[in-house]
């Protein structure tokens, strides 16, 4: 016999005999092949596809062995060369074109009507699920609030806003809300200060960056000592006060708007600064600040959400 043939046989057995003895061990008890085939119809149906791989893919290469060994090369030679090496102007092999145009049909058809596309999909299922949430979510929220007074609802909202603060916020601006990790290093921005004078006077000395507004950045050092207090006092006062308001003119009113409403979305609103809405409307933006990369929330808290962990942001603003 053939030393190739003999050890295809060689091959053939020592893998089937590999792949009967990991079946018997997965099956445990001790279990001999019989009784593993016996008891399991997957089983069976595992050795066998076992068994027609091996032979296919001996045989396969036997064949081609074989084909190497004795074949000689025949045929019209091309015109090129390339380094003196020519190529045979042979036909492509009709079962191999034949399968290489089913492949792509498979491939589109595949990738169009088969799994990816129209098939289950462990993501699209999640988004669903969360979708409907949202939905039963909404729908119990409102009926919770309608039953509630001002004050209780400033509660809950205040309480859930927490609850999505620890989860969302704290890993960055801290347990406290204070920004600092727990070797006491700045890393986020102190939202104690959010809403205060503090906070004013910082953003003032500063700058501000990151938000996203068409009016760009805004510089450290717009404003100054007794110049900024002015302006700190003018935007906390609602824009009500007399005080700062020429300080607000000369160093903020390009930007922000003559009313600090800031010129129809232009820059930020500032008579809402203090408010749930302006942390709203950074929990949508995001902020890529001095200090790091706030992500965007807009998709990833609903507006309840959002509405809740902004109260909770301005109580902290106001001490409570």
């Amino acid at each position: 016999m053939n030393k190739l043939y003999l050890w295809g046989i060689i091959i053939t057995v020592l893998m089937l005999a590999a792949t009967a003895y990991t079946l018997m061990l997965t099956a445990g008890e001790s279990k001999s092949l019989s009784e593993v085939l016996s008891s399991d119809a997957i089983n069976t149906l595992a050795i066998l596809g076992a068994v027609a791989l091996v032979i296919i893919t001996v045989f396969v290469v036997i064949k081609y062995v074989r084909q190497m060994q004795t074949d000689q090369a025949t045929g019209e030679l091309a015109d090129e060369s390339w380094d003196n090496i020519g190529e045979y102007k042979n036909p492509v092999p009709f079962g191999w074109a034949i399968m290489f145009i089913g492949t792509m049909i498979w491939g589109m058809w595949y990738w169009t009507i088969g799994y990816p596309v129209n098939a289950f999909s462990q993501i699209g299922q999640y988004n669903e699920e969360v979708a409907e949430l949202n939905k039963k979510f909404d729908a119990d929220f409102e009926k919770k609030m309608a039953a509630m007074n001002d004050e209780e609802k400033h509660e809950y909202l205040h309480d859930m806003g927490e609850s999505l603060f620890i989860a969302e916020c704290q890993v960055c601006h801290g347990a406290n809300a204070d920004g600092k990790d727990t070797n006491d290093q700045t890393v986020a921005a102190n939202l104690n200060e959010w809403g205060k004078r503090d906070g004013i006077l910082n953003t003032i000395a500063h700058g501000s960056k990151g938000l996203g507004y068409p009016m760009g950045e805004m510089p450290a050092g717009m404003a100054s000592g007794q110049d900024a207090e002015d302006i700190a006092t003018y935007v906390l006062s609602g824009f009500t006060s007399k005080t700062g308001a020429d300080a607000f003119a000369n160093s903020c009113s390009a930007c922000h708007g003559a009313d600090g409403k800031g010129m129809d979305g232009m820059a930020p609103n500032l008579t809402n600064y203090g408010k749930p809405a302006f942390a709203i409307d950074v929990l949508n933006r995001g902020k890529k600040g001095f200090i790091g990369h706030m992500p965007s929330f807009k998709n990833r808290l609903n507006d309840r959400q959002k509405e809740a962990v902004a109260t909770y942001v301005s109580d902290l603003g106001k001490g409570e």
